[in-house]
């Protein structure tokens, strides 16, 4: 049985550079593999601030208005009409991947690779796809994962950023027992720490250019923490594995240095698009591997499940919390790194 919805909700809209408004938007009838989700929590990530900061997050340029968000959990209010998915009631996560097989060629097991990848709340084509910062939000049932009755919604709020972090662990291998540096401790940078705690790295090192985040990289797991300046101090890390998520080419700079002989790069940060500055003479002579790692696979199962049995713990990477009436003021607290950790829009108040 589902519940009465409306023919239309607000949602966080960005129309183009420096212009976000919370506006009504309309409900469509969904399609019959779709399931309406009432939305409880989104996490604002990186992308969505470029897209109301910038109007473009890397080379994906807003052409028309965007819903915005990707990092979202809540309930089935009403299933798909075709039987598919979870009924209603279902305490859901989503992945808000669409893979489309396209004529590149890339790994049939990597489909995060796929030419023709669309992602919740992006402008990477045309039209764009909404994302689903919305009270309600029709979604494919092939996205929902359900979710333990042991997790509450606001933790899971973190499933789809911990999926990315916990890919990116993953492309370095087995971290067990080993030396780990994470360059760059955001969100997605805490997140790692927490994915090498649990996966038992032998230490974890994590460097940020701001007090806060070095705060919340020990919450989760670090056992030591150095600024982002301190370049001496980096390099003498000798990592087996470095996590580069910072995004800059310093950062990046700063994992080759600190990464011992033979060891693993692993670039999870995405930098700008067209050339960067790399120590790549350093890295060559060092015989580093540098590993790309972009997005995530079937990884949210697993993140589901760890979240769910206590041994991913996430909880100080959540440092603020806003209902969507706010959302302006989230966008802007999200955007100074520097004090603020995941924000979380409550679209339950």
């Amino acid at each position: 049985m589902s519940i009465h919805l409306p023919a239309s909700g607000p949602a966080v809209v960005a129309h183009g550079r420096g212009d976000l408004r919370i506006e009504d938007v309309p409900l469509t009838a969904p399609a019959t593999h779709e399931a309406v989700v009432e939305i409880a929590f989104g996490g604002i990530c990186g992308s969505d601030l470029h897209y109301w900061l910038h109007g473009a997050a890397g080379e994906s340029i807003l052409k028309e208005p965007l819903v915005l968000g990707h990092e979202i959990v809540g309930v089935v209010v009403q299933q798909a009409v075709d039987g598919s998915g979870p009924g209603v009631g279902t305490p859901v996560a989503v992945h808000p991947a669409s893979p489309a097989p396209g004529d590149v060629k890339y790994p049939e097991d990597r489909p995060n690779l796929s030419p023709g990848c669309t992602y919740l709340g992006s402008a990477a084509r045309y039209p764009h796809t909404n994302g689903a910062f919305s009270r309600y939000a029709n979604l494919p049932t092939r996205m929902l994962r359900r979710l333990p009755e042991t997790l509450d919604l606001r933790t899971a709020a973190l499933v789809e950023p911990a999926s990315v972090a916990w890919h990116a662990a993953g492309r370095a291998g087995d971290v067990k027992g080993k030396s780990t540096l994470v360059i760059g401790s955001g969100p997605i940078g805490a997140l790692v720490i927490a994915v090498l705690k649990r996966a038992g790295a032998a230490r974890i090192v994590a460097v940020d250019m701001h007090d806060k985040p070095l705060e919340i990289a020990r919450a989760v797991g670090a056992d030591e923490v150095l600024k982002g300046d301190d370049a001496e101090a980096i390099a003498a890390v000798d990592a087996d594995v470095v996590i580069e998520s910072s995004g800059s080419h310093f950062g990046l700079a700063s994992a080759i240095k600190g990464a011992t002989r033979g060891g693993k790069v692993v670039m999870v940060g995405l930098l700008p698009s067209g050339p960067q500055p790399v120590f790549i003479s350093l890295a060559i002579t060092r015989e580093l591997e540098l590993i790309g790692s972009f997005r995530f696979n079937d990884e949210i199962d697993l993140v589901i499940d760890a979240l769910a049995d206590g041994s991913l713990f996430v909880d100080p990477v959540v440092t603020h919390e806003f209902g969507l009436t706010q959302g302006l003021e989230a966008f802007e607290v999200a955007k100074n790194s520097a004090e603020s950790g995941k924000v979380l829009l409550n679209f339950q108040q």
